[in-house]
């Protein structure tokens, strides 16, 4: 059966800009109420500004603190009795440039990853017992990174990865109860994370064009990945991902890793460009 998405109360982290935003417009255009969450309390309070503010709760939110991802919940039933729908979006990746696992900024790389994974984990367990009360769904957002070589890119790579593993192992310990959980995998979008790889940076754009086909480099927009999201609710499909042409990668990843991997570990101009990245890095300064 369908999930009605009208007068259902969805949490959102990530909220401010890129596929957070678009999805919370095409949420509430179906009904729901929002409970809008990012780092900056002005961040959302702008997006909120666009919506009914009986149907909308802003809140500032840093992923990394427990009990202030707890607190969100608390104040989420305060306000609307209730929390339908846990949508664990909020992510980071470099600052500037791209780094590698040798010359990057160990900081920066761990930091990554508090937000990326463990930020993922403490809005999950903050807001499962809610979710599950109500025979909602808990949505994370993945990454075709998942299953795509994470060079150059590895804290965000690696927490992506793990993320699709701890949602996978929620979809089967939900196997008993009436909630579910979803694995969100966007593409390529257009969205400040996205782009350093194109354009953001002139090494990491051409490492993009050298080690990808034209057709996997080829950004979409928020907007359509929303769309994504918001009908995998709605049929609460255990795996969203757009565009489509990346499903059937993600059904070979075992044959599309050994190729790819085999490839760039040999390609000379791809290994040339990341030399010459790790050049620019901290730790090799």
């Amino acid at each position: 059966m369908t999930y009605d998405l009208n007068s259902k109360v969805v949490l959102i982290t990530g909220a401010a800009g890129g596929i957070g935003a678009a999805t919370a417009r095409e949420l509430y255009a179906r009904g729901a109420s929002l409970v809008l969450t990012d780092l900056q309390q002005s961040a959302v309070d702008h997006l909120a500004q666009e919506f009914d503010a009986e149907r909308v709760l802003p809140l500032a939110l840093d992923v990394t603190d427990a009990d202030a991802t707890k607190a969100v919940v608390r104040k989420t039933i305060e306000r609307f009795e209730r929390l339908d729908v846990a949508f664990a979006n909020a992510g980071i990746s470099w600052r500037g440039t791209p780094g590698t696992i040798m010359g990057c900024d160990e900081q920066e790389f761990e930091h990554i990853v508090e937000v990326d994974l463990f930020g993922v984990w403490r809005t999950i367990r903050a807001a499962l017992p809610e979710v599950v009360r109500n025979e909602g769904q808990i949505l994370v957002t993945s990454s075709v990174y998942s299953f795509l070589n994470g060079v150059a890119n590895a804290p965000y790579a690696a927490s992506k990865a793990a993320v699709e593993m701890l949602t996978r192992s929620l979809q089967v310990e939900l196997g008993g109860s009436r909630a579910t959980a979803s694995v969100v995998y966007p593409g390529w979008t257009a969205t400040a994370i996205a782009k350093v790889a194109f354009g953001g940076n002139e090494l990491a754009t051409r490492m993009n064009e050298t080690a990808l086909p034209n057709f996997l480099r080829r950004p979409i927009q928020p907007e359509q990945m929303a769309k994504a999201i918001v009908m995998g609710i709605e049929s609460r499909s255990t795996r969203i991902i757009a565009p489509g042409h990346w499903a059937p990668i993600s059904l070979l990843r075992g044959m599309f890793n050994a190729v790819t991997d085999w490839t760039l570990r040999r390609d000379e101009r791809f290994q040339g460009l990341l030399r010459k990245l790790e050049t620019q890095q901290p730790g090799q300064s």
